[in-house]
């Protein structure tokens, strides 16, 4: 069996159709496997800084798990622990 990588660039007109195409093709064939498709990643730019985004990250687990976090509404920043 012979992997093969192709790297497509999903915002070109050509790169679309060849994804749908693919997808749409081997849906349902046993020969042939899409194995790995990364098209849901967001491969965005932020403009945040890798702490910051760690912190509010933590603090969204921290909801998620019923942990209450109380603002200080004269010091919100420092009540998050980003100061």
């Amino acid at each position: 069996m012979t992997t093969l990588t192709i790297k497509i660039n999903e915002r070109s007109k050509k790169g679309k159709a060849f994804l749908e195409f693919a997808k749409t093709f081997f849906a349902d064939e046993k020969e042939v496997k899409i194995i790995e498709s990364d098209s849901k990643k967001k491969l965005e730019k932020t403009i945040y800084s890798k702490q910051f985004t760690k912190k509010i990250k933590k603090a969204e687990e921290n909801i998620k798990n019923g942990d209450v976090i109380t603002l200080n509404p004269n010091d919100i920043w420092g009540s998050l622990g980003l100061k």
